[in-house]
Parts: structure tokens; C-alpha cells; sequence
């Protein structure tokens, strides 16, 4: 069963998705090349609210070995993520969040199920075609 969209995985715990093999204690600093975008160096830090956002951060960053998502906790101040905040969605339904400040790995998520591989062909071809399109740009 894929995860569901825009439903919070649990008030107030907050999610990021990577291919990093990381600890509990952490820190997610921003000055890091990106998962996405090879050779950029971000500015923030993005985590989320959603299993499904987290889930696709897992699925799609760069790297080797298996995709992981921690259980993060916000250091300091951060805001709605304005790559989906109104740009793909109205509002904030995926619950996606950036901060300029460290993120601290408290735990991690062990069980949790990927897209089908459907779902994920759909998502890379779609990606694709934004950069093909030069759309692929990330607010940073």
C-alpha cells in the first residue's frame, strides 16, 4: 500500500527523506550539495509533516544504498517550503517545510512502504520532462 497524500504522519513529528546513512544526534546543516540537483550547493534544509513527501525525498535523492527517513527535529525557525506552497499546491497540504537552521535526526522511521514502481517511473519521467522543459528549478 503506497502512502497516503498530504496526511500528516503524526502532529508535530516532523520527517526527512535521503539516502544518507545517518545517527541518531545528527545534524542536518544547510551548505550541503543538493539531493536533487548535482552540484548545488542549498541553502536550506527541507523536511515535512507527510510520510509521503518524506517518502519521495527517500526515494528520489541521490546516493547509494536504500532510501531512509529520520525523524528530525527543527533547531530554529523555518518556513513553508515555497517549491510546493502555492507553486504545486494552494496552501501547505503536503506539509513541507525549509530552514535555514540545523535539523537534529532524533530517530528513524524503519517500516514505512515506497511507491509502486509505477508510481515512481511517473515521478522520474515527470521530472525529467521539467528539466528537459528547463522547468526544474528549486527556490533556494
Amino acid at each position: 500500500m503506497e502512502p497516503v497524500p498530504f496526511e500528516v504522519y503524526q502532529t508535530g513529528v516532523y520527517l526527512h527523506g535521503t539516502k544518507a546513512d545517518l545517527d541518531v544526534g545528527d545534524v542536518l546543516t544547510p551548505g550541503r550539495e543538493s539531493n536533487f540537483e548535482a552540484g548545488r550547493v542549498m541553502n536550506y534544509v527541507y523536511f515535512t509533516e507527510t510520510l509521503d513527501a518524506a517518502t519521495w525525498g527517500a526515494e528520489l535523492s541521490a546516493g547509494q544504498g536504500p532510501g531512509r527517513i529520520y525523524i528530525v527535529e527543527p533547531m530554529g525557525d523555518f518556513e513553508d517550503d515555497p517549491n510546493v506552497t502555492d507553486k504545486k499546491f494552494p496552501g501547505n497540504p503536503t506539509r513541507s517545510f525549509r530552514s535555514r537552521e540545523p535539523l537534529r535526526v532524533v530517530g528513524e522511521l524503519r517500516s514505512w512502504v515506497g511507491h509502486s514502481p509505477d508510481a515512481l517511473q511517473a515521478m522520474h519521467d515527470g521530472l525529467a520532462a521539467l528539466k528537459r522543459d528547463g522547468e526544474a528549478t528549486i527556490d533556494d
